[in-house]
């Protein structure tokens, strides 16, 4: 397929669209949550209540990906309109389809925002759970078939690629990440631009891209979900990132846990090569690119960089010394870039709209957005996309609703294992790179658990020591030996059984451990520890009160 041939495809998708917009749509949420709660059952009892109907030429149904409010699927969305369902199931399709599609007037027992009930026409758009959001990486998640490339070319699908390999030099590409500013989304936040420009002055035969898709941290789905709801975004960023550094070979690292993401993936990557976006002379420039999934095991190590490039070769996913960084000696030896999903998900929309144009959304020093994945004691828990620099308090009592139960909220772990804990005194934090470490905590890559007063702050940080002592390699002595002798005093602790002497010896380890650990994982492993000491001090000292 020439340039010619992929325009005319996109419009006639759609013109396709336009056509189709008389029709009623509904979005079914066949995101691995919802499937989990039985989105599949709603969607086949849907489609054959709708045929029993006759409706079938004037209503449309769509298996989509992730819509945000996860737990409260299965969701069902109605377009145009975005009414929305929560905790469908098959005994209340009937009701659905006959107040929504007959009767012409949403169904209030099922609405996901009670607060907009007594208006006549529900528009979820209009609740703050969606105002207060920017979607970029996220963008067209919910509203389109991910399993199909004509609905993702019908949303300016591939017209990226088509502009960096048609109007771009690669040192115009990389220019325009730089001027965008993003930053990296997988948690080091090193600046995008100037890691592919590495790459890129690295002269060698043969270079590679590799996407981090090894999501680990515990509560985090952003990227698992960026994968199953719009898998083409990814792929497209990956090519333009393969035309800018000068490879012609990429990677997809996938954690095996993520089985609906790998399918959905691969199917985006035989797509994609069946219509010559992918392969050899795409679009017929002299460009080529080819795509492989490689399936992770499931060590959280391997979302390190070296770690995930010794996995790939088949090899035990430990960590190397650097220098050389990947960007000079990489996968097989080769220069290679590294980013995680929600980078290349971000990177058509920058080349489509310009590297200004997403440097204007943000803050000064953190610009974009950021997807965070809401868990915990909140009401509305599951994903959501806020532009850089919004504040923890309008993310946890406008965007997710508040504290469930009432409750008072307590604190907020940002960053998973690697992060800290941010206390009620600084809800009002900035929510960007800055800002975080200022207050011992980190951004990473946009898990965040909401706690309130019922939470125990010292064993919070004994279960993140836990979890890190499980998952280290055993490669490097501060990090094998020292994550076990924090748990084990923490453990202590949490039996009140500790002393002064205890305690002392925790900080003093901590330090040890962060500064003499070789990888990011041994690193940051005391970080939960040394936020929840520094915010929430007076609860281990309560547990040590009568030690001496």
């Amino acid at each position: 397929m020439n340039r010619q041939e992929l325009k005319t495809i996109i419009q006639t998708e759609k013109n396709r669209e336009e056509m189709n917009q008389t029709r009623q749509k509904i979005c079914v949420c066949c995101g691995a949550g919802c499937l989990s709660s039985g989105a599949e059952e709603v969607m086949k009892k849907l489609q054959e209540e709708i045929k029993t109907r006759g409706l079938e030429n004037e209503v449309e149904v769509i298996p989509t990906g992730c819509m945000g409010p996860c737990n409260q699927g299965p969701l069902l969305k109605c377009l145009p309109g975005h009414t929305m369902y929560q905790k469908v199931d098959c005994t209340n399709i009937e009701k659905i389809v006959q107040s929504q599609l007959v009767e012409k007037k949403p169904l209030e027992d099922l609405l996901l925002f009670a607060d907009l009930r007594e208006k006549p026409f529900i528009d979820a758009r209009e609740d703050p759970y969606f105002k207060k959001q920017f979607k970029i990486a996220l963008k067209d998640c919910g509203q389109l078939n991910p399993e199909r490339i004509e609905e993702y070319l019908a949303h300016d699908g591939y017209l990226a690629l088509d502009k960096a390999l048609f109007e771009l030099s690669p040192e115009e590409v990389i220019a325009e990440v730089k001027q965008s500013r993003i930053r990296g989304r997988g948690g080091a936040g090193y600046p995008t631009g100037l890691k592919w420009e590495s790459v890129y002055k690295y002269v060698n035969d043969q270079k590679y891209v590799i996407c981090n898709g090894d999501e680990g941290d515990p509560g985090a789905f952003m990227d698992r979900s960026v994968l199953e709801g719009n898998p083409h975004r990814v792929l497209e960023g990956m090519a333009i990132a393969g035309y800018a550094i000068g490879a012609n070979k990429g990677y997809a690292y996938i954690r095996g846990e993520y089985p609906l993401a790998i399918k959905r993936f691969e199917q985006a990557i035989k797509q994609a090569k069946k219509m010559g976006l992918l392969g050899n002379n795409i679009l017929g420039t002299a460009f080529s690119f080819e795509v492989e999934v490689r399936i992770g095991a499931g060590a959280f190590v391997c979302g390190e960089e070296t770690a995930l490039i010794a996995s790939i070769e088949g090899k035990r996913g430990t960590p190397k010394p650097r220098p050389p960084f990947p960007a000079e000696s990489g996968l097989w030896g080769k220069p290679t870039l590294i980013n995680n999903v929600e980078t290349y998900a971000a990177i058509a929309p920058i080349i489509r709209n310009g590297g200004e144009w997403y440097s204007e959304i943000g803050t000064a020093k953190s610009a974009g957005t950021k997807v965070f994945a809401l868990a915990g004691k909140i009401n509305n828990a599951g994903l959501i996309e806020v532009p850089m620099g919004t504040t923890l308090r309008e993310i946890v009592f406008e965007i997710g609703g508040g504290i469930q139960n009432g409750e008072e909220f307590k604190a907020a772990q940002t960053g998973g294992p690697s992060g800290g804990c941010i206390p009620a005194e600084h809800l009002d934090v900035k929510m960007d790179y800055e800002s975080l470490v200022n207050l011992g905590s980190i951004m990473g890559s946009g898990g965040l658990i909401i706690m309130d007063k019922s939470s125990d702050m010292v064993d919070v940080a004994r279960f993140f020591m836990e979890f890190c002592m499980d998952e280290s390699c055993g490669k490097c002595v501060p990090c094998r030996v020292g994550t076990r002798m924090m748990h084990d005093l923490l453990q202590k602790i949490c039996d009140n059984k500790a002393t002064q002497i205890d305690l002392d010896r925790l900080e003093e380890l901590a330090v040890y451990v962060k500064e003499t650990s070789l990888c990011g994982l041994g690193g940051s492993a005391p970080n939960p520890l040394l936020s929840t000491l520094r915010h929430f001090r007076s609860e281990y000292e309560s547990r040590i009160l009568h030690h001496d």
